[in-house]
C-alpha cells in the first residue's frame, strides 16, 4: 500500500507565522536594552499568533474551514450527473478540481495556475493529489494566467474558481478577471466564482458589481454571501480573511 497521502496545502501560508514571529522574536530581545521596542514585539508577536491561529483553523486538524469554504462553491454546481468540461482557474493544489470529478464522474476537469513562490501548491501536487484520489485519468492540469487564459473562446460548460482573483496582481481592475473567465464559457455554460467580493476596496459595493455583471449580457448571475457561514470563526470574519467572502454564480 501506498504512503502518499492527500495534500491540498494551506491558504495562511507558514511564512505569516514564522516571519512576524521571528521579528517579534529580534525586537522582544532588543527591548532587553531599549524598552519601548517591546512594543514593536508585541506587534509582531500578535500577528503571528493570529496567522498561526487562522492556519490551524483552515487545517483538517482544527476546524477544516477551508475545505468547508470549498464545499460551498462546489454545492452551487450542477448535480451528480452532469457531465461537461469545467475549467477551474487558479487551482491551487487541485482540492476543488479533485472534488469536482469525485462528484462528477462523467466530467473532465482542467485545473490552471502560476503555482508561485510561496504558496503551498503546485502543478505535481495537483498531479499527485488527483492520482491518489482514483481521479487523474479525468483532470489535467496547465500552468497559465488568469488575466489572460490560454483558451478559446466559448470552450467550457463550467468555470469555476476559489479565492482567486483577488491574488492577481497582474489585474488592477478584478473585474476584467470574471469577464476572462466567463470568456472561455459556452452560452448556456455555468460559472461559480468565490472570492472576496464583499471587499469594496476592492471589488466595489457589490450592488454594483452585480448590475455591472448582469449587464454582460448572461442570463443569471446571483450573488450569496459565504461569510456569514456558521462555521466561519468571528477571528477569520476579518476583510483579508473570510470576512468578505462570497459567491457570484449563474449561467452565460
Amino acid at each position: 500500500m501506498s504512503d502518499e497521502a492527500v495534500t491540498y496545502g494551506n491558504w495562511v501560508s507558514a511564512k505569516l507565522v514564522a516571519f512576524p514571529g521571528a521579528v517579534g522574536g529580534l525586537f522582544a530581545a532588543a527591548a532587553l536594552f531599549v524598552p519601548w521596542l517591546g512594543i514593536l514585539a508585541g506587534g509582531f508577536l500578535l500577528i503571528s499568533g493570529y496567522f498561526a491561529y487562522a492556519r490551524r483553523v483552515f487545517s483538517p486538524r482544527g476546524r477544516d474551514v477551508q475545505d468547508r469554504m470549498v464545499g460551498l462553491g462546489l454545492s452551487r454546481l450542477p448535480a451528480a450527473d452532469w457531465e461537461g468540461i469545467v475549467l477551474d482557474v487558479g487551482c491551487g493544489s487541485g482540492a476543488l478540481a479533485v472534488r469536482i470529478a469525485k462528484r462528477c464522474p462523467g466530467a473532465r476537469i482542467v485545473g490552471i495556475d502560476r503555482w508561485g513562490p510561496g504558496w503551498e501548491s503546485s502543478e505535481q501536487r495537483c498531479q499527485q493529489n488527483a492520482r491518489i484520489e482514483g481521479v487523474a485519468d479525468r483532470i489535467s492540469f496547465v500552468s497559465g494566467d488568469a488575466a489572460s487564459l490560454p483558451f478559446d473562446d466559448d470552450s467550457f460548460d463550467a468555470v469555476v474558481s476559489n479565492f482567486v482573483f483577488h491574488e492577481v496582481h497582474g489585474a488592477r481592475d478584478k473585474r476584467t478577471l470574471l469577464q476572462e473567465a466567463l470568456r472561455v464559457l459556452k452560452p448556456g455554460g455555468v460559472f461559480v466564482f468565490q472570492d472576496l467580493f464583499l471587499w469594496r476596496r476592492v471589488y466595489g459595493p457589490i450592488d454594483e458589481l452585480l448590475a455591472e455583471i448582469r449587464g454582460w449580457g448572461l442570463a443569471r448571475a446571483e450573488f450569496v454571501d459565504t461569510s456569514r457561514s456558521p462555521f466561519v470563526p468571528r477571528a477569520l470574519k476579518l476583510p483579508f480573511m473570510l470576512g468578505t467572502a462570497g459567491i457570484l454564480y449563474g449561467r452565460k
